[in-house]
């Protein structure tokens, strides 16, 4: 393998520079992965050229553009999608340009090339009440009720990402003897979430329970383990989510929301968090987003807290029990005449 060709540098990007030097999780090196694969795909479907034959000279501006339209019109993917896509590739161009300077006017033009607009999407989340009525559900008189009580009361509580109700661990919890528990996000970074009383007490009472069931306890287990005592996997979260969600709706449907996944969770806490006076600046620490440009997603779509600020700016004694024109007879007329002509 020449060190100068394109997959010499995508092995050393995909296998050493994003998990050692960017420190990125399994799920963000598999997204890249995913991404090139389809584009060995392309250019073997399209330009009959296998991977071992692909160099930098073939990867242009046009080609990337040329495969952006073939994931959208033959793969059928999302405007979305084809900007991840079209994401990772930059990315990693970027990083080939600091290693091979020579090739900084190619890389160049291909991270000139734009994203699509879409349509930014309204978030979807759960109020307090809708939450309370969801977490009422699960069966507290058996092992499985109680254990997907307390999974899902851990995830609105600290907020969590998927992957980070996945990985957390027995050991995280209480951190260094707090009433905190760690949480590792993306990119490895880890942050501390202060945990509310009731949700101590019951992953404390969780945890007694799983001394005894287990067959091993080790503290660096994670907490939650599905019924085959492995790790949850996203699907088997996603599966606990929409059972009680469709519980909930069938009880109560303006409470919930008629699609619920994992992540409404999040954002339900962040609302709820932003409806109590949260400043963004710690809603944003608390949910480890890297910038509170995304946590400010939140603020636009928190209609009470805009409602209540109006209500503030509005002088009270200006509300009118009958209608000024009600009282004015002589606007009353000119009103009634203005609608008959």
């Amino acid at each position: 393998m020449k060190k100068s060709s394109f997959i010499y540098f995508l092995s050393k990007y995909l296998n050493n520079y994003l998990p050692q030097h960017v420190g990125a999780s399994e799920n963000t090196i598999k997204a890249y992965s995913d991404t090139f694969k389809l584009i060995f795909i392309y250019a073997k479907d399209i330009h009959s050229l296998k991977p071992q034959k692909i160099e930098f000279e073939i990867i242009d501006k046009k080609f990337i553009t040329e495969f952006l339209n073939w994931i959208v019109k033959i793969r059928k993917c999302s405007d979305a999608t084809r900007n991840l896509r079209l994401s990772n590739i930059k990315a990693f161009f970027a990083y080939v340009q600091t290693e091979v300077p020579s090739l900084t006017l190619q890389t160049q033009r291909i991270l000139q090339v734009p994203k699509k607009r879409i349509e930014q999407k309204v978030i979807e989340y759960i109020t307090p009440k809708g939450m309370k009525l969801i977490l009422s559900l699960p069966n507290k008189h058996t092992y499985v009720g109680i254990k997907h009580l307390v999974l899902l009361s851990f995830m609105f509580a600290t907020g969590a990402r998927v992957q980070e109700v996945i990985d957390v661990t027995i050991n995280d919890f209480k951190y260094n003897g707090s009433e905190f528990i760690r949480l590792v996000g993306k990119g490895n970074k880890a942050r501390l979430i202060p945990l509310e009383s009731q949700v101590v007490r019951l992953l404390d009472g969780y945890l007694k329970q799983e001394k005894i069931k287990r067959v091993f306890f080790n503290i660096d287990d994670p907490i939650f383990l599905n019924h085959s005592s492995n790790k949850f996997t996203r699907q088997g979260i996603s599966y606990i989510v929409k059972k009680y969600a469709t519980m909930a709706i069938k009880i109560d449907s303006k409470l919930v929301p008629q699609k619920v996944y994992p992540h409404i969770f999040r954002h339900s806490r962040a609302m709820a968090l932003l409806q109590a006076g949260v400043e963004l600046i710690y809603i944003r620490d608390f949910l480890g987003h890297y910038s509170v440009t995304t946590t400010e997603h939140y603020a636009k779509v928190n209609n009470e807290l805009t409602r209540k600020a109006l209500l503030k700016v509005s002088p009270s004694d200006n509300s009118l029990d009958t209608p000024i024109w009600e009282k004015d007879k002589d606007l009353l007329i000119f009103l009634k005449n203005l609608s008959d002509t």
